[in-house]
């Protein structure tokens, strides 16, 4: 599945073709639920849901050029929560596959509660599955998002950076297992293998280029550990070497990784809250 990022119906017809002859491709996704300013600041992403008619226009133009599944990934609305009924009626007419929705306004951004009754409200609606997207970061908000919506299936963003053992985890419990915790020890390995892979992928010309981007996944993936301790090393480092010292300090050991990130109101919002039972 490919997703697509755009406001232009035409450009987003050829972008589809030529992915088409690239590879196969299981799909097109168009991306409706983006909140950052610099994209709905040219009218892409999140901004799109203040235009009904050019969303029309982008699934109309793109469904005869993509063989396979078409869907949308969208947001509540972009100022409230009141602007779904409308965006419901909208997307029950249009020739989709499944739609995907993050449970919370493009305002909202990642600041709150999901709104998980506003999902549960599409899965009832459309004629099509609906996937649910929203602060599933541990096996207990997956299947809380699960129970709470009925939704067909999760979509995951921020959590598996965190985790990339999250989908393992989701599918064990779901078949009935439990799922194996991991250990700090696996989480310095998955870091040291991020590193390489960022330096060997980046056209990076200072070390501390290489520690800056590391810094974005680090932010999430040290939530929760150390009492905050290692984030806050993290962030002051400079060099792969201080980077490295510090990650070595507080990982290399057997104590277990924490199931859920900490809700520090930044970068994990609303997870007790999804968390709670019924």
């Amino acid at each position: 599945m490919a997703q697509l990022i755009g406001n232009d119906p035409g450009h987003l017809v050829r972008t589809a073709r030529a992915i088409g002859r690239l590879a196969p491709c299981a799909g097109i996704d168009i991306n409706l639920g983006c909140p950052a300013p610099t994209v709905c600041g040219k009218q892409a992403g999140g901004a799109l849901l203040r235009n009904h008619d050019l969303i029309r226009r982008i699934v109309f133009e793109l469904r005869p050029v993509v063989p396979g599944r078409l869907s949308l990934k969208t947001r509540l609305g972009y100022e409230s929560t009141d602007e779904f009924g409308a965006l419901l009626d909208l997307f029950a007419s249009l020739p989709l596959d499944s739609l995907a929705i993050h449970g919370r306004t493009v305002r909202e951004r990642y600041q709150s509660d999901v709104h998980t009754a506003e999902i549960a409200r599409a899965v009832a609606t459309l004629p099509y599955p609906v996937v649910a997207n929203g602060s599933i970061v541990s096996v207990a908000s997956a299947r809380a998002m699960l129970r709470k919506t009925g939704a067909a299936g999760l979509m995951i963003g921020r959590g598996a950076i965190r985790d990339p053992w999250l989908f393992d985890g989701i599918r064990d419990s779901l078949a009935g297992r439990e799922p194996r915790r991991r250990r700090l020890h696996e989480v310095l390995a998955y870091l040291r293998e991020l590193t390489d892979e960022v330096t060997r992928e980046g056209d990076f010309e200072k070390e501390s280029q290489i520690v800056n981007r590391m810094k974005k996944f680090t932010n999430y993936i040290a939530s929760g550990i150390s009492g905050g301790s290692l984030n806050d090393e993290l962030r002051r480092a400079t060099t792969l070497a201080g980077y490295e010292a510090s990650c070595i300090r507080h990982l290399d050991n057997d104590e277990f990784f924490a199931e859920e990130p900490g809700e520090d109101g930044t970068l994990f919002c609303g997870i007790h809250d999804l968390g709670r039972t019924d």
